[in-house]
């Protein structure tokens, strides 16, 4: 079967993605060996270059999608896409998106109670999970809110940008932070599971490509502004003090909610 185009983009910009990420994951480590070998700190403009495209990505991920909304020849390849799917696999239906768009999530909790630590804490994990959460989940109805896209189906207007793939991406993200130190191979399989759910809501015909397109960068990007707002937080809300507990309210498919936090140390 011929793959159409927009399944091959969205390959090559996961990829891509991923692969920059890897690459500033390896230039930081090794940067770090050799300084405390030479005792001596080195150019960082490498690293630096890694870490800009590793968000420059993303971001030009959601651009795209926004872009899609009025472009022409973007939105035919939407229709392209959907022709495309629907020629060859007219009667797909599958409910399996609607669990793998949290399995990296859930993996990195699994592999944890099986004593493969990550980077973080249990506390500090699930806080910058909850954080990116967050920051996806509004991100995601606000817009959806806003652009009022028509679903492929039909069914509603809220298909711009694509939640479960929002969500996927967010994970995959997760997981490769917390487990990027231990082999790359964490973060493949979490970006692999993430693919596959964007493409499965292309398959089910209720998302168009650009829907997913932006709704991995949106995932993305709220993992790592996550790890990048958390340490300040931290400071903030932990004081080391066991016992401690907080409120932390949440907002995801228009439900207010509220999670409550226990300091584990």
């Amino acid at each position: 079967m011929k793959k159409s185009l927009s399944i091959q983009l969205i390959l090559i910009l996961t990829a891509v993605n991923t692969a920059f990420a890897q690459f500033s994951d390896t230039t930081a480590f090794k940067r770090s060996i050799m300084e405390e070998a030479n005792n001596n700190p080195l150019p960082k403009q490498s690293s630096h270059l890694a870490k800009t495209m590793s968000i420059a990505l993303p971001g030009l991920m959601v651009g795209y999608g926004f872009y899609a909304l009025e472009n022409k020849q973007l939105i035919g390849i939407n229709l392209e896409t959907k022709e495309e799917i629907g020629e060859h696999h007219p009667y797909f239906a599958t409910s399996v998106d609607n669990y793998m768009q949290f399995a990296p999530a859930v993996a990195v909790y699994g592999l944890n109670a099986m004593n493969i630590k990550g980077k973080n804490t249990l506390r500090d994990r699930t806080m910058i999970y909850l954080l990116s959460t967050a920051f996806m989940s509004t991100t995601v109805y606000s817009v959806k809110s806003l652009t009022h896209e028509l679903r492929p189906d039909g069914s509603n207007f809220h298909s711009f940008p694509s939640g479960h793939t929002a969500t996927a991406f967010a994970a995959a993200e997760f997981m490769r932070q917390e487990y990027k130190d231990q082999s790359p191979w964490y973060g493949i399989a979490g970006y692999s599971v993430a693919l596959a759910t964007g493409t499965f809501r292309m398959y089910n015909n209720k998302h168009w490509f650009s829907d997913v397109v932006a709704g991995a960068g949106i995932g993305i990007l709220s993992t790592k502004l996550a790890y990048w707002v958390y340490p300040s937080i931290k400071r903030t809300l932990f004081k080391d003090k066991p016992g401690k507990t907080i409120i932390v309210p949440t907002y995801q498919n228009n439900t207010l909610g509220a999670t409550i936090v226990v300091n584990l140390k």
